[in-house]
Parts: structure tokens; sequence; C-alpha cells
């Protein structure tokens, strides 16, 4: 029994947690239901965690105390959604608990872990129970009563994890859209695969060197879940580099004055913030009396609730960054030729093309089920030969790490946070290289994108109930603005039902992208169906090669 914490113990823990919530990422995801954008829990609290062990790689801490700060801080800087954010939080507590400490005993594990607690409770403004939240305090609960029983870290970590798992199967109980899922709650288990992992690095087994196999998962039903759950619309994030010594509670009043599922973590450098809110300019706006902002990122839930109905299937990564690249140099930033650059981010020859023809400079290859990372859109943007690089991710999922780009190079990065293809080609065809403001001409770039709508046509990957649709496994899927619009057995079925909608809004300008696989034939076929609906309109077709969407359609 292991009764102490090193520093370098507490650094082989944190490698071997990040290993387990890796490999079960994806099981993880498929627990997710709320806030329903993305399924995304165990991709983001594994992103977050590899924050951590890339520094930690970096350096061999001589004591408990430099291992948790190293730890905490990566974690802050690296937490992606709210998940991330919480279990940053977690560990920040726990570093609070170990600063000055060479190790711990059991004791005072369990003083961390509770430490943790505080600091993740103190941070959200309306702490919801059933939540990773219940979890993680009723296992450091147990810590202190284990602690008292026997003082070994071992044996209080230990009974943490064991009674932490049995509020993992109460989740279900406690929270409403868990119950109606029928799955426990994503953050709570990515949380405790990690610690489960410690545990194992503390009793002595070695880190795997290969993929941990995950046991296999019953997937959540997102039938039960409606938009009706989203309160307010844009999911914000964003960090501010303190700049003066002062109390942040008053922003956190504020904030929660504006919106909800408020989350802010702080460090003595910096402090983090998640929060919905309808207004987030403001939220920005506020958050500068306090520092200087360095990252941010907003998101439109509302046009994400619906993509979960679309069951994506898995694509290969592999032309995407390795984890490994984070270890990589920063390659050369390109001098400046010009004042303003763009990237864009797409999936697909043919949409790619299309950026191009538009003005952008560079390419980052992703999508949907495919995101880049921070580092290869920063890689990217160091290649745009400008002063200020506007980057269009073109994607709900990648606004968030196309924001953490800001700050990390000597251009401005301006972050058009165009949750679609068409928004941002949109975008670009509004872009005025002769604007003098870079913050105007993002805006009027930003404006355009949102009068445009987005349908698209995919597939179900399993069956479900969803929002009033039977849908089987193998049908045809239809999405209008990021909501289910229809099922169907038969696409041009479908791809009618998409012209009547242009029809009805009166669209002047409609293009459709065809996706990898679909044969000229089909698509000219689509092209009439727009054009009989919309005779008025200007309808075209563009091979965009993209894959998962049969058609991506831009409706203006």
């Amino acid at each position: 029994m292991t009764d102490r914490i090193s520093g370098g113990a507490f650094k082989q823990m944190v490698l071997f947690g990040a290993v387990c919530v890796t490999a079960e990422k994806q099981a993880i995801n498929d627990l997710n239901v709320f806030p329903v954008p993305d399924g995304d829990t165990g991709t983001n609290m594994s992103l977050t965690i590899q924050a951590a062990v890339t520094e930690l790689k970096k350096h061999a801490p001589a004591t408990l105390g430099e291992a948790a700060s190293i730890t905490a801080s990566a974690l802050l800087r690296g937490a992606r959604g709210n998940s991330g954010v919480i279990l940053s939080l977690l560990f920040r507590g726990m570093s609070k608990a170990f600063k000055g400490l060479d190790s711990a005993d059991g004791s005072m594990l369990a003083e961390a872990l509770q430490e943790g607690v505080t600091t993740a409770y103190n941070a959200v403004m309306k702490p919801a129970e059933g939540t990773v939240l219940t979890v993680s305090r009723l296992a450091a609960d147990r810590a202190a009563e284990a602690a008292a029983e026997q003082n070994s870290a071992e044996y209080v970590l230990s009974e943490a994890i064991r009674v932490g798992y049995e509020a993992l199967d109460e989740t279900t109980e406690i929270n409403p859209v868990l119950k109606k899922a029928g799955v426990v709650d994503a953050g709570g288990k990515g949380y405790l695969t990690i610690l489960s992992g410690m545990l194992r690095s503390l009793q002595g087994e070695p880190i795997p060197e290969t993929d941990i196999a995950p046991a296999e998962k019953e997937k959540a039903n997102f039938e039960a879940v409606s938009e009706e759950e989203i309160t307010f619309t844009f999911d914000t994030v964003f960090i501010v580099r303190k700049t003066m010594e002062q109390s942040i509670e008053p922003l956190r009043q504020y904030l929660s004055s504006i919106g909800d599922c408020l989350v802010i973590g702080e460090d003595d450098d910096a402090f983090k913030v998640h929060v919905h809110t309808d207004i987030p300019g403001n939220a920005l706006t506020e958050a500068q009396k306090y520092g200087t902002l360095e990252v941010a990122k907003i998101e439109n839930m509302r046009i994400q609730a619906q993509d979960v109905a679309a069951g994506k299937a898995t694509i290969s990564a592999d032309d995407l960054d390795h984890e490994d690249e984070m270890e990589q140099e920063e390659p050369a930033v390109a001098p400046a030729e010009k004042r303003y650059g763009f990237l864009a981010v797409c999936a697909g020859d043919g949409l790619a093309e299309a950026f191009r023809d538009l003005g952008a400079d560079r390419i980052v290859s992703g999508g949907q089920t495919m995101n880049p990372s921070t580092e290869s859109i920063l890689q990217e943007i160091n290649r745009t030969p400008s002063e200020v690089v506007f980057v269009l991710p073109n994607n709900k999922n990648i606004i968030m790490a196309a924001q953490q780009c800001v700050g990390l190079t000597e251009k401005e990065v301006i972050v058009v946070p165009t949750a679609s293809v068409p928004q941002g080609i949109t975008a670009m065809m509004n872009m005025d290289p002769d604007e003098a403001d870079p913050q105007v001409l993002a805006q009027t770039m930003a404006d355009a994108a949102a009068n445009v709508s987005t349908a698209s046509i995919t597939y179900a990957a399993r069956n479900s109930d969803f929002d009033g649709f039977d849908i089987n496994e193998g049908d045809y899927l239809a999405l209008l603005d990021g909501k289910l619009f229809g099922t169907d057995r038969n696409l041009n079925a479908l791809l009618e039902g998409l012209a009547g909608v242009a029809a009805e809004r009166s669209a002047e300008f409609i293009t459709v992208f065809t996706g990898e696989g679909v044969s000229e034939e089909d698509g000219a076929h689509a092209e009439s169906l727009f054009a009989t609906a919309c005779p008025d309109a200007d309808v075209s077709v563009l091979p965009g090669g993209q894959p998962v969407y049969y058609y991506i359609i831009s409706i203006e």
C-alpha cells in the first residue's frame, strides 16, 4: 500500500490518467446528452488533460506542489468545453491544497480532493446535481472518511473512486436529462476514468504503451432531448490575463445576470470564463475591465443542438495532426506581404478550391468528426503572409481551437465564428480588403454569414426516435440550420422538401455542394429541383467533395 504521493509520482499519475481517458473518450462521447451540441465530452476531457501531459513531459518536478501547479496551469489554458473547464477547476483546487508540499499522505490527498470540489462549485453559479460535480463531491466526502480510517494515499484514492462510481450510477436518477436518455453523466465518467488511471499508477502499474481497450458501452438515447432545454444561445469561453490585483466577484455577478452555466477558473495570472448568454459581446467587454483578453470563442448552441441526430460515422484523421505535434517546434512565421490574410477550415477538395477562389490564403483540412487541433491551425496562421489573419472555422466544434491561437503568434488573429461552410463562403464573399479597421471587417463578415441558412443531407448511423421522427439506421437525414428537418429512405424526397423551404423563404441565391461519391448526374438533378422550386433564384451546383454529407446547401 503506497502511503504518500511525491512530485514524480503525481506526474506519472496524471500521464496514466490521460492514457485512460483518451482510450475511453469515444465511449464517454456516446454518453453525452446535455447540452447536446456534439457529444464530445470525452474528446474535450482527453484534449484538456493532454495539455497537462505536454507540459509535464517537459519537466521533472521535484515536489508535489510543483507537479500539481504545472498540471493545473496547463489544464486551465488547455481546457475545452464545459467539461474541460470543470476538470481544470478540480485540479486547480488540488494544486492549491498541494502548494508548498514535497509529498502528500492520505489526509492531505483527501483535503486536496475536497478543495478541488470547493473550487469547482464556487466557480459554477448554478451547480447542477447529477453531474460531475455530484460525483466529485461524494467521492471527496468518502476520501475524508477514508483518511480517518487509514492515512494512506492509495487507500484514500481507491475509496474515493469506489464511492464515485456508486454516485455515477445514481446520476441517471438525479438528472432528468440523463434519466430520459438512460445513461450516466459523461463528465463524471470522464473524471473517474482519470482518477482510476491515477490510482493504477500509484499502485505501481506501468503506463500502457498501447491503447486501453474500452469496455462495450451503451450509447445515449438522444430522442428525449430537445432545443427547448437551451435557454441562452451562445456558448462563450474566454481567457483574461490579469493586469491588476482585484476581486473578480463583480464580474461573476454580472455574468450570472446575463446568462447561465457560468464557470470561472482562476489562477494567479489569469482567469477563464465559460458562460451561456445571448449577449457574448457584453460579457467580453465587461471582462476586459479586469485584464487583457487573450483568447475568446463563441458558439451558437441552437445551431448545434440537433446535429447529434445525424449519427455521424467516424472518419480517419490521418491527414490531420497527431498528438505528438504539440511537442514539435513552432513553424517559422511567414513575413507580412499584405495587411489581411484569410484561413479557412474545410474538408473536401472542391470546398477548398472554392475558398481559394474567394481569396483564402491557407486551408486547414478538417470538419465534422475530424476537428483540427489548435496547433495545426496555428501552423497555417503562421504560414499566412499577412499582418492580420482572419480564421473561418466553418464548424461549431472548431471555433474554440481557432480562438486559442489568439496570442500564440506575433500575427493578429481574428476568428470569424462561422459555423458552416456556406457561412464561411458568404463571409469571404463579403470581405473588403480596403477596410481599414480589421474589427469592422470581421463584424461585416460575421453579419453576412449570419444571414445564410445551411441545409445538409447525411445518414443515420443508429436507430432513434428523435423529436417526433422515427429514425432507422441507414435512413437519410436532412438538417436545416442545425435542426432535424426530416428523415426518409428516399434522398430525393428530402431534397424536394428543402427546395420547398427555399421557395417559401424567397431565396435569391442557392448553392449546392455535392459530397464525396455523389455523381454529376445526381448533382444536376438536385440543381434542377431547386431551380424548379425557385425559378427566380440564382442556383448553382459545385463539387465539394466533402465526407459525411451528401449535400451541403447554402440558401440566401
